[in-house]
């Protein structure tokens, strides 16, 4: 049981929250860099900084913009705080069953020791479940699998046909011809996606390549909505930068000798080059019309001075505040944090502090239903 669990010896030293600060090479790459940088800085799928395809299909499914507020943070809630504990909790108890990779390997003993690695702990654990759970198991991870695979695919192709074939390369085509031509990509992206997964040797490096691709986007992503200066370009460039320190990183720079950077030294040096680039080509390349600043002003209804230049003191709801909305943000950050470590104490046998944090996740989350129509949503 859980109890025996959190008292093991093998445990002493694991259950902590937060990392041990005496390692600060550690220290700095799972802990300081997280919330330091990478959360604003880094754009990664599903958890875009400033919204992205993911979680605007969460919104689009709502019924109206109050609805689709409190859905994004219920999600928020429900999968970094709740979602994550059946996860730690399986992690913790294959520490115990498979405390070594050798014991993995005496486990299963027909895998490729090549492969044997942290993250295929997890997977070995499904031999404990029994018959019928084990095969939905393996149901909803085939189709989780296809459907993130199929997804990506028909997004891919989308981009590559209508953003980029359609509008500068053949336009006036037939539909038949763009359908043909988004088949063809479709299996150019599986090829390359084949070809990447062969030269990968796990999960983390698969995260972390991931990552770094995105390192640097996540600003712009942000204050696109916030600051009228941002144009197509901005965009362009950060996107096509980061992708090329990415490719930097993991293809030439020890390739033509050179020592690696520590840790997680390339994300930040990603996100310093590619944020200096699109900074740069962000002031050298003019703005969108006005015409199209101020369609795009009435439609999203910004807040903060960030547009005052573009329509002065007539702003969409004068009764909207930044000041609220930055309140809203920091209490849905708090509510999130509290809920995940109230859970994680009553998991760990501490009732009086789960309930402690319970609590100030229900007063944050109050917070910010009175503050809901400061922030522009109503209904």
């Amino acid at each position: 049981g859980l109890e025996g669990l959190m008292n093991h010896p093998e445990m002493a030293g694991r259950l902590s929250i937060l990392p041990d600060f005496s390692d600060w090479s550690t220290v700095l790459m799972i802990f300081i860099i997280p919330l330091a940088v990478q959360w604003w800085s880094v754009w990664y799928p599903g958890a875009e900084p400033g919204g992205g395809g993911y979680i605007a299909q969460r919104m689009l499914a709502a019924k109206d913009e109050k609805n689709s507020v409190l859905a994004t943070l219920w999600f928020n809630v429900a999968h970094y705080a709740i979602r994550p504990w059946p996860w730690v909790i399986v992690g913790l108890c294959s520490v115990l069953v498979y405390p070594t990779f050798d014991s993995i390997q005496e486990a299963f003993p027909g895998i490729d020791p090549s492969i044997i690695g942290h993250d295929l702990a997890y997977p070995a654990m499904l031999v404990f479940l029994p018959s019928g759970l084990l095969g939905l198991v393996v149901a909803s991870l085939a189709a989780a699998y296809m459907s993130t695979i199929s997804t990506h695919l028909n997004w891919g192709a989308s981009y590559i046909v209508d953003d980029f074939y359609r509008r500068f390369v053949r336009r006036g085509a037939s539909d038949a011809h763009y359908v043909l031509v988004a088949r063809i990509s479709t299996v150019a992206l599986i090829v390359l996606a084949g070809l990447l997964s062969l030269w990968l040797e796990n999960a983390l490096q698969a995260f972390q390549i991931l990552l770094q691709i995105g390192a640097g986007t996540g600003l712009i992503f942000l204050l696109r909505w916030f600051w009228w200066r941002i144009n197509a370009w901005s965009e362009i460039t950060a996107m096509v930068v980061s992708f090329l320190v990415a490719i930097y990183f993991q293809f030439v720079h020890q390739a033509i000798g050179l020592e690696p950077f520590h840790g997680s030294l390339n994300l930040v040096i990603g996100v310093a080059i590619t944020t200096t680039a699109w900074l740069t080509v962000t002031y050298l390349t003019p703005p969108a019309s006005e015409a199209r600043l101020r369609d795009f002003y009435e439609q999203i209804r910004p807040i903060g001075p960030g547009w005052k230049k573009v329509v002065g003191d007539q702003v969409a709801d004068p009764n909207e505040s930044a000041g609220a909305a930055f309140a809203c943000w920091f209490a849905g950050v708090g509510a999130v944090y509290c809920t995940l470590f109230g859970t994680g104490y009553f998991l760990y046998g501490y009732p009086l502090w789960g309930a402690v944090f319970f609590t100030l996740a229900v007063v944050l989350a109050g917070i910010i239903l009175r503050l809901l129509p400061r922030v522009g949503v109503r209904g």
